[in-house]
């Protein structure tokens, strides 16, 4: 079954008038002018906290805890030489979460008073109080201490807020210029940019002011063939990140060459996006007359801004703890890598497959400083040596799999939305040996280099698959020597991760992301970012997603 629990740009685009109406994109349209006014003291979220947390303690509530919130997007879309639209929001209000009696309860409001909070506090403990009718057994929440008065912001140089809107509608109209004049007959483009305000206080003993910034600029390239109909894309390779808008100051040392024959490149923490719009209108162009590749095993050598997307699918999502527990089956699956397989200790991949997840890597759109529960971010093992050590969980979760504190991970879209466990960055370590993208080239006698992320399909489990990619490069006793088109490639989580034969070092560690990674019921997104080095994969199956049966 296909599943695209992330949205990539051609949906949005397409869709950028119903923006304001789709969840976790604010609520009020509003003047730009407005995205650069100073939100409320800390002084007054704290006075507004304690008068929901007093309420909520007073009218029986074991633990209770407060989000406000402020969220600001902007979002600016292109194509050829239009403007297709501009939008600006703000949502601002607040949630409340309570415990009582081992359950859960929740409200949200928009009312955002002394009184007001107050009472949707004791509306939460009504709802959890109703909910105790139908528990099946009482929450057991790790415990977790107060850190008082803190507080933590995304480590921007300049707020994309900041920029003039026609600065940033110069930027995406040059890059559709350069795809176009380099030929691509069409092209669209999008900035994306987003600011959540968050303030949290529980009964714990926290009041946490955070201001977080992401920031994602991209873009789809396509030629055509007027004669045969035949038409080529190829998107951009920037990846969503939490930066400000310094992203967009391009830097030749924050670029890494890809094997020589590819003409490829990839972007650390600052992104060329006119070079790299130029290059893909070359590149879609070309892609019309590739040859189209033989089916059969390959040995891949994976660019980091493709194997994200692998890790997202099948190591991601299938350690999510309440996947694992079958609470989101009706949504994206399950997971193959249930408790009971983990006790078997059987093997995740080979013994080169180090994964970690963490919210701290900075310029990742994960990178924040407390989660949505008031616990203070980290790392942790995932996969060591091939072996699944541990799952992504949070304070609610921790004792089902043995353990006494969160992995700090929780997360809600917004101030009305209840927090759950999201994926936190989830990342392959680059390799301990110095190695480069061109000595692993060297190493291989019949494989296929694969660039940038395209279509996939994975199944229920998170096991079997399928993924495409933008760029594909045919490699011949250590040389690239020709480009291809059509490729795919075909395996299980398994059977991939045992063909992992390890990856360049440190030097070639690059981030991809998702902006709008879905997930729950009623469905919200997140941002996450996946970390890896460029990474050797034997013996693959290599299917032809143009012949036809």
């Amino acid at each position: 079954m296909k599943r695209r629990d992330f949205v990539g740009l051609t949906g949005f685009a397409a869709g950028a008038l119903f923006l304001p109406s789709l969840p976790g994109f604010g609520h009020t349209p509003v003047d730009p002018a407005r995205l650069l006014e100073p939100g409320v003291d800390v002084a007054i979220k704290k006075r507004l906290a304690d008068a929901a947390l007093n309420a909520a303690k007073a009218a029986g509530a074991d633990y209770a805890d407060v989000r406000i919130g402020r969220s600001l997007n902007q979002y600016v879309f292109t194509r050829e030489k239009q403007v297709q639209n501009i939008v600006s929001t703000e949502s601002y209000g607040v949630g409340i979460r309570v415990l009582v009696g081992g359950c859960w309860g929740f409200a949200s409001t928009s009312v955002v008073t002394e009184a007001n909070l107050a009472a949707t506090a004791r509306e939460a403990v009504g709802i959890a109080k109703a909910n105790k009718l139908v528990m099946k057994e009482p929450v057991q929440l790790a415990p977790q201490k107060g850190y008082g008065e803190v507080s933590w912001k995304t480590p921007i140089q300049q707020s994309a807020f900041e920029v003039p809107i026609k600065q940033k509608v110069d930027l995406l109209l040059a890059a559709n210029a350069a795809a176009l004049d380099a030929g691509a007959n069409y092209v669209n483009s999008g900035l994306f940019q987003v600011n959540e305000q968050k303030y949290f206080a529980s009964t714990d003993g926290s009041y946490i002011d955070q201001d977080i910034h992401r920031l994602w600029p991209t873009f789809s390239a396509t030629a055509v063939d007027t004669k045969s109909g035949k038409f080529r894309s190829r998107e951009s390779l920037s990846a969503p990140v939490g930066l400000g808008y310094e992203y967009l100051t391009p830097s030749a040392s924050e670029q890494v060459r890809g094997p020589q024959g590819t003409d490829t490149v990839g972007y650390k923490l600052r992104y060329d996006m006119l070079a790299d719009a130029a290059l893909a209108g070359r590149q879609a162009k070309a892609k019309l007359t590739m040859k189209s590749v033989t089916p059969g095993k390959y040995d891949l050598v994976l660019d980091p801004g493709h194997l994200g997307l692998t890790i997202h699918e099948s190591v991601g999502h299938p350690t999510e703890l309440d996947r694992v527990l079958g609470y989101e089956a009706n949504f994206a699956g399950t997971s193959f890598a249930t408790l009971e397989w983990k006790a078997k200790n059987l093997p995740y991949g080979s013994k080169a497959v180090n994964i970690v997840a963490d919210k701290l890597q900075p310029g990742s759109v994960g990178n924040v400083g407390y989660d949505d529960e008031g616990v203070k971010t980290r790392e942790w093992d995932l996969i060591k040596e091939g072996k699944l050590v541990n799952y992504q969980k949070i304070r609610d979760q921790a004792h089902i799999v043995g353990q006494k504190e969160s992995d700090g991970c929780a997360y809600a879209q917004s101030w009305e939305d209840v927090q759950f466990q999201r994926m936190p960055n989830v990342s392959l370590r680059p390799g301990t040996a110095k190695m480069s993208p061109d000595e692993m080239v060297k190493g291989v006698d019949k494989g296929i280099y694969i660039a940038g992320a395209g279509s996939f399909s994975i199944d229920q489990q998170r096991f079997n698959f399928q993924f495409g990619g933008q760029l594909f490069f045919a490699i011949e006793k250590g040389k690239i020597t020709e480009q291809l088109e059509d490729v795919a490639y075909q395996s299980n989580t398994q059977e991939f991760w045992g063909a992992c034969q390890g990856s360049c070092d440190a030097s070639d560690y690059r981030l991809f992301g998702t902006f709008f990674d879905g997930k729950g019921q009623p469905s919200q997104v997140s941002s996450v970012s996946h970390g890896s080095a460029t990474t050797r994969f034997n013996g693959v199956n290599v299917i032809n997603t143009a012949r036809k049966v």
